[in-house]
């Protein structure tokens, strides 16, 4: 029987946060190596949003983000978002290139582009890779495409996608940080209809 969503205990929840704090960790490991420096990360939030929201969580439809979106295969199929504020996502652009952290460009050059798709594709699939070790899933996923926009606007086509398999997202709110630098990544999870059933059951938790 499929998970009503809405009706997920404090149980289920906590098991999905954890897997976001395991995730959001090994995310700052690769992070790391990928930055060659030390990198600092807070204790994830992690909660069950409806799709609706989720314009509201980062801030307003009309705020300007990047968004990094994957499809998810396997044994667990959906989607997973990757969102970064666009100063957040010039910060990371700027730690990777060695260059002063308080330059906020309005353009990225294709090189910086690249680099932030490798970026993102590189935390989330961190995640997907703790989900996969946590649960002994096959879960794969794509090459990323990258977008840079208005919030409302990255979302509106996921959205038309999302609609068809249900409108509930696991959402985990990332940050991390090098000396005084903050980076805040949005995290959000949008699992087929059935997957949350998979995922709780793989976990041991009774749904």
């Amino acid at each position: 029987m499929v998970t009503d969503i809405n009706n997920l205990n404090n149980m289920h929840l906590d098991v999905l946060k954890e897997i976001g704090n395991i995730g959001a960790g090994n995310a700052a490991t690769a992070l790391a190596k990928l930055l060659n420096r030390k990198i600092d990360m807070d204790v994830p939030r992690a909660k069950i949003l409806e799709f609706k929201d989720v314009n509201e969580i980062l801030g307003g439809a009309e705020l300007p983000v990047v968004g990094i979106l994957l499809k998810v295969s396997g044994d667990l199929t959906g989607n997973i978002m990757f969102i970064l504020k666009q100063q957040a996502a010039a910060l990371l652009v700027n730690m990777l290139m060695g260059r002063p952290l308080d330059i906020v460009q309005e353009e990225f050059s294709e090189i910086e582009l690249s680099a932030l798709k490798e970026i993102g594709n590189i935390l989330a699939g961190s995640y997907l890779s703790s989900l996969s070790a946590l649960t002994n899933l096959k879960i794969i996923s794509s090459v990323p495409d990258l977008a840079i926009d208005m919030a409302g606007a990255i979302l509106s086509v996921p959205a038309i996608e999302f609609g068809k398999v249900g409108d509930t997202v696991l959402y985990i709110e990332t940050e991390f940080s090098e000396g005084c630098a903050r980076v805040v990544g949005d995290f959000f999870l949008v699992p087929d209809y059935d997957t949350y059933d998979i995922l709780l059951r793989a976990l041991g938790v009774n749904c």
